[in-house]
């Protein structure tokens, strides 16, 4: 059987996500290979991995909440909202660090954001970032995102340092940005690393750089690993070879709401299922031919 399964890296800076899964197709000389959600390349940190089969499964990862240290550089606003984009304006920096704190009351819990001109959201078909390079003024869409925490780790002005804990969706470079008019002096991202995904951090990543030929396959984790998160489920031997076959076997009651990760009686991962009117309907099946 080919490999599958679920590598989580942590990403330099320089390449972008797109060079990362290229380069774990060559290491790895499997074609299928996916990650489950974007790094810039001025970001660094966790980038999860989808390979072969498992590719199937990322989705399930794309919607977890994410943490991240960020370095705001106060002072300066740009084009993009970090440091790759043209500086548009430029404030003395004289916030305080108790008016750093109470600025920074106002993004926690859910708030209303507004996405980046410079990003992949898609207006009438085409990136907004398409438009913006062709200086295009535009209506940002706006989003419902959540900030679950939003720590100070250091201040000496004009830098910020922040761990951020947000929902999938997030622009950390609007949250910069916002900031940074919310204490009159603009403000951008100048540094960003992904720490957490999930139940992932970065003690579960390995570098990229660190991978070889030799050894990259030990560092692939069993599919299964991509939906850790949800309920878990056993099925006997007949109810598992049927939902295989597509057949839906009943399901209890008091069967778990949403998606759930089934298993075997032997503790083989068979997929994603849901209870649905009483039965257990296959999501997406390891064995499925694709």
């Amino acid at each position: 059987m080919s490999l599958s399964g679920l590598l989580v890296i942590d990403k330099p800076l320089g390449p972008t996500s797109h060079d990362v899964v290229g380069r774990l197709r060559r290491l790895l000389g499997v074609r299928r290979v996916g990650h489950a959600g974007t790094l810039d390349p001025l970001a660094s940190g966790l980038l999860l991995v989808g390979v072969g089969r498992a590719t199937r499964f990322i989705e399930y990862l794309v919607g977890l909440d994410k943490v991240y240290e960020t370095v705001v550089r106060l002072g300066q606003a740009t084009t993009t909202y970090d440091a790759e984009g043209e500086v548009t304006a430029e404030s003395p920096v004289t916030a305080t660090a108790a008016d750093v704190a109470a600025a920074l009351d106002a993004f926690r819990g859910p708030i209303r954001q507004r996405v980046p001109s410079y990003s992949a959201v898609k207006r009438d078909g085409q990136p907004l970032y398409k438009a913006a390079r062709r200086g295009e003024t535009l209506d940002l869409p706006e989003r419902e995102v959540t900030i679950h925490a939003l720590d100070v780790l250091a201040y000496e002005p004009p830098l910020l340092t922040l761990r951020v804990a947000v929902s999938s969706g997030t622009y950390i470079r609007s949250l910069a940005h916002d900031l940074g008019q919310a204490l009159g002096c603009g403000g951008h991202v100048a540094g960003l690393r992904r720490t957490g995904v999930g139940r992932f951090t970065l003690a579960d990543a390995v570098a990229l750089d660190a991978l070889t030929p030799e050894n990259v396959a030990g560092y692939v984790l069993p599919a299964e690993a991509a939906v850790a998160h949800l309920a878990r489920v056993a099925f006997d031997e007949a109810e598992a070879i049927a939902l295989g076959y597509g057949q839906r076997p009943p399901a209890p009651i008091d069967a778990p709401p949403g998606d759930a990760a089934a298993f075997g009686a032997d503790g083989r991962f068979l997929g994603v299922v849901a209870a649905v009117g009483g039965e257990w309907r296959a999501r997406k099946m390891v064995s499925e031919a694709d």
